[in-house]
């Protein structure tokens, strides 16, 4: 199985090392930063994570502020705050920013892996990662036969399209940048800029969209890639 993809966003070095080691250890794909603005980079062009670790007292950005802009992004990635700050309020403002979890320092290093992989997995099983049928409004895909409906209609996809649709519905609301598919759709690593992506997923829009001109499952977000929202 792919590799559980985490930000760590945590400006003191002694915790962030000790919790990139934890998580690696644990078979997690790790990445670390210090600063709120380099996080919010890595969130809107890097390959999409599966989870934030976010302190809250970061220079230049908070974490609150990552949150806030992160999701103006379309990026919907979960997030765990992890923070020293431990009042009422701060608790209250994070989750009504969308945070999953709120953790206070000092933490327990196996309590805090235990609530990522609730997480994880929470979000593992909404976005149907073992997938094998799936419906939505008038469309119905069976990915074990490779046949989708549309109204009782056939839509004749073609195998890439059945990986591109597969794809976006494994994370279903959440933003999807071309980087990404080029990495898991294609098997391309490279950081090359491509405009055959845009091609294949015109081609889905017009066998699912009821009007392609104004796509409503999938989503163009400016300047990453796309979002699925049906």
């Amino acid at each position: 199985m792919q590799a559980v993809r985490l930000l760590i966003v945590e400006d003191d070095r002694k915790i962030g090392s000790e919790l990139e080691s934890l998580f690696q250890e644990d078979g997690y794909e790790v990445s670390w930063t210090t600063e709120g603005e380099h996080a919010l980079k890595l969130l809107t062009s890097s390959p999409g994570f599966d989870l934030v670790i976010l302190d809250l007292g970061l220079p230049k950005k908070n974490g609150f502020d990552v949150i806030k802009d992160m999701h103006k992004a379309g990026v919907d990635t979960p997030v765990l705050i992890l923070s020293s700050r431990n009042s009422e309020e701060d608790k209250l403002n994070g989750f009504k920013l969308g945070a999953e979890d709120y953790v206070t320092k000092p933490f327990s290093a196996k309590e805090l892996a235990a609530r990522c992989k609730v997480i994880v997995r929470r979000h593992s099983t909404s976005n149907g990662k073992d997938l094998d049928r799936y419906s939505f409004e008038d469309i119905e895909i069976n990915f074990g036969s490779h046949t989708a409906h549309k109204n009782g209609t056939e839509l004749q996809f073609t195998a890439l399209e059945f990986s591109i649709i597969h794809y976006f519905i494994q994370h279903k609301g959440r933003t999807v940048s071309r980087r990404q598919l080029l990495r898991d759709v294609w098997g391309i690593q490279e950081d090359i800029a491509t405009r055959t992506i845009d091609r294949h997923v015109a081609s889905l829009r017009k066998k699912i969209e009821n009007d392609p001109t104004e796509p409503q499952y999938i989503q163009t977000v400016y300047g990453i890639g796309y979002k699925f929202t049906a």
